[in-house]
């Protein structure tokens, strides 16, 4: 077997794996389940984003920056169960102006040499709107989908959106190793092709008709254009995902996030192209499908 090879079982093992754990928790109908999970991997993501600063001897603030999200996580699941997603604005807004005067507050304690401040706060920022912040979309879109007879429905378009962003990420993968020819961004990822993007593009439009038919009746929402739009949007959400990490791994020095998952990697490794497909996913719900308008 050779080194591709391997790496391809490794990586479809520990993806299967891990993944039907999360969609057990999605699927488990327990709020604090999920919300568990979202908050867990989330803090994961950002914990190993910042260890590849550190490693790399970036200046950051970790521990303000991890207690940041955790307040964040608790304080998006809280408000967005009971409150209206039209008045999501004040939160956002809330939380980007705290973790704005948290990374100030912190610098304020230390001495102030050359641009080390700037470059920790700034640094510090960007993982906490990278990672948490994008992350907590999923959060949004399960109480976004309205509740019939007060049982939550919003967990199964989180399905939807999981499943085409990993089908995305593993046809990009499959058709890049065996067509791959014309490198795509080769300053950013020389393994990067247009027929890996063109493979991600197909595997999520399959499993975008593949879930409408297996549970049509929990994804009522979605209609005939929805299910030939969102292929595009996520698939391509999904590759700039990808490549957004690749971004932050080469700046940093990093091969990895970490090697917690055998052929993958760390945990910002495997949700990286979720963070951005989950706000494409929600904004698409809010004002092209009109839910929870």
């Amino acid at each position: 077997m050779n080194g591709k090879t391997l790496t391809f079982f490794l990586r479809l093992g520990s993806t299967v794996g891990l993944w039907v754990f999360v969609l057990t928790g999605i699927l488990s109908g327990y709020e604090i389940a999920f919300f568990l999970l979202i908050a867990g991997l989330g803090s994961l993501g950002l914990w190993e984003y910042f260890s590849m600063l550190k490693t790399a001897k970036i200046p950051c603030f970790p521990l303000a920056g991890m207690l940041s999200a955790a307040v964040f996580f608790i304080a998006a699941f809280f408000y967005f169960r009971s409150c209206n997603q039209g008045a999501g604005l004040d939160f956002e807004l809330a939380a980007i102006s705290a973790f704005v005067a948290v990374v100030f507050g912190r610098q304020m304690v230390k001495p102030i040499v050359g641009r080390e401040p700037l470059e920790s706060m700034a640094y510090t920022l960007l993982g906490l709107i990278y990672i948490p912040w994008l992350f907590a979309f999923l959060l949004k879109i399960v109480y976004l989908a309205p509740a019939h007879e007060g049982i939550l429905s919003g967990q199964y378009y989180v399905l939807y959106l999981i499943v085409l962003t990993k089908f995305s990420d593993m046809g990009a993968y499959i058709f890049g190793v065996l067509f791959g020819k014309h490198p795509s961004v080769p300053h950013i990822s020389p393994n990067k092709t247009w027929e890996g993007f063109a493979g991600a593009i197909f595997t999520a439009f399959l499993a975008s008709w593949m879930m409408h038919a297996i549970a049509p009746e929990k994804l009522s929402l979605l209609r005939t254009i929805d299910l030939c739009a969102l292929p595009l949007l996520i698939g391509g959400g999904a590759i700039i995902g990808d490549l957004a990490e690749s971004v932050v791994k080469r700046s940093s020095q990093s091969k990895d996030s970490s090697h917690l998952l055998p052929g993958i990697g760390g945990t910002l490794d495997l949700i990286d192209s979720v963070l951005f497909t989950a706000p494409i996913f929600y904004f698409y719900m809010r004002f092209a499908m009109g839910v929870g308008s």
